[in-house]
């Protein structure tokens, strides 16, 4: 989710960031590859107010993994083709002052909700919230300084034959509007067989509203390689959310049958995609959340499969939550630069967010997505990559 919808430069603006870019390291090379190595620290940039900013890197399985503190960012996932050839898969900047100042939340951790509420209101009992609104006149991924724009604790870890990173982030109080002090714990794992599993959790002193999801955007071709729109997609979810002209949902749970949103079997992204449909029109493209069939499930379960015939990568998801967000990089519009030096166009992407629905808080037919003290938010999702 992105740009225009996506006033992030006014974001990053307003945080008052600039950044200055460190030259990389040689810390893929010590990483390996081995499974269970500890993760590699390496200064990546600087904030304007001097805070540090470092990158990780990770490798197991056959997956390498970049991950920035800054947002909790995944900078790079390399993965092989059916070729044993290794390619970075998601889009991402070779810089920090690019993140800083015009990033469409490229690979970044979203609170304290992913995706949109309308108006940026709320009311949670009794008690009306104002939100900071940041896309028109809504609130988008947590508002103009969500927690992709805060530099992460991050803890690396080896388990077994696993490798990964904790990363921490207390949110205020009233942060962008949001009641309660939210404690936030994300962990990212490779394992043996190089799947990327992300374990979300968080606790608040008050009730409040989570909604937590990763923005990566997929190239299974690579990196910068051109469009997504032969990537062939299956979704496990029979309905959707329509939205009105905001993107916001408009309450109702619409069949997918007989319209371009039928995922159900697999399909190539570009076959309906100019359609015509209202819904596309509006939104320029997909950026709709998909009602999962499962629903909400105790363990992570199969969603959706991605498939490039070229590179013969394939991406399948599993997750427990009850929703998906599918948005087919409509707003790349060639003016961003990518860290292979190639623009990145319409369509040069996808994102695939795992979720709650969004503008919940707003619609009681929806899942809920309130938080309150002494509870727990768990959520886990896990991608599996295979050629």
């Amino acid at each position: 989710m992105e740009l225009n919808r996506r006033t992030v430069m006014a974001g990053a603006a307003a945080a008052g960031l600039a950044a200055t870019t460190l030259g990389t390291g040689s810390a893929e090379a010590a990483t390996g590859g081995h499974a269970g190595r500890k993760p590699v620290k390496e200064l990546f940039g600087t904030l304007a107010d001097g805070t540090k900013v470092y990158r990780w890197s990770l490798a197991n399985g056959g997956t390498r993994l970049k991950v920035l503190s800054y947002g909790g960012i995944v900078q790079t996932l390399e993965i092989p083709d059916r070729h044993g050839r290794h390619a970075n898969v998601v889009a991402g900047f070779d810089n920090l002052a690019d993140y800083v100042a015009k990033s469409p939340y490229f690979g970044a951790l979203i609170g304290r909700y992913g995706n949109r509420i309308g108006k940026g209101r709320f009311t949670l009992d009794g008690t009306a919230y104002q939100l900071s609104v940041n896309d028109g006149v809504n609130s988008l991924h947590g508002g103009a300084k969500g927690f992709d724009k805060h530099v992460w604790h991050v803890e690396p870890f080896t388990r077994g034959s696993d490798v990964g990173l904790h990363l921490h982030y207390t949110s205020g109080d009233g942060e962008m509007g949001y009641p309660g002090t939210l404690r936030t714990k994300v962990t990212y794992t490779l394992d043996r067989h190089g799947d990327w599993r992300i374990d979300y959790e968080a606790t608040t002193d008050k009730a409040t509203v989570v909604n937590l999801t990763s923005h990566v955007y997929w190239n299974l071709t690579g990196e910068g390689s051109g469009t997504i729109e032969d990537h062939e997609l299956s979704i496990a979810a029979s309905r959707y959310t329509p939205t009105d002209s905001g993107l916001i949902p408009t309450g109702e749970l619409a069949e997918v049958a007989g319209t371009p949103f039928d995922f159900r079997h697999a399909k190539p992204i570009g076959r309906d995609i100019r359609a015509g449909h209202e819904q596309q029109v509006q939104a320029k493209g997909y950026d709709h959340n998909w009602v999962l069939d499962k629903g909400i499930t105790a363990k992570p379960e199969h969603i959706a499969t991605l498939r490039d015939p070229r590179s013969g990568r394939t991406l399948k998801i599993a997750s427990d939550q009850p929703g998906l967000q599918f948005y087919s990089g409509n707003f790349l519009d060639g003016t961003l630069t990518g860290t292979g030096g190639r623009t990145y166009r319409q369509g040069d992407a996808l994102c695939l967010e795992t979720q709650h629905f969004p503008d919940s808080p707003n619609h009681a037919n929806f899942p809920s997505t309130v938080l309150r003290p002494g509870q727990t938010y768990r959520t886990t999702t896990v991608h599996t990559f295979g050629r």
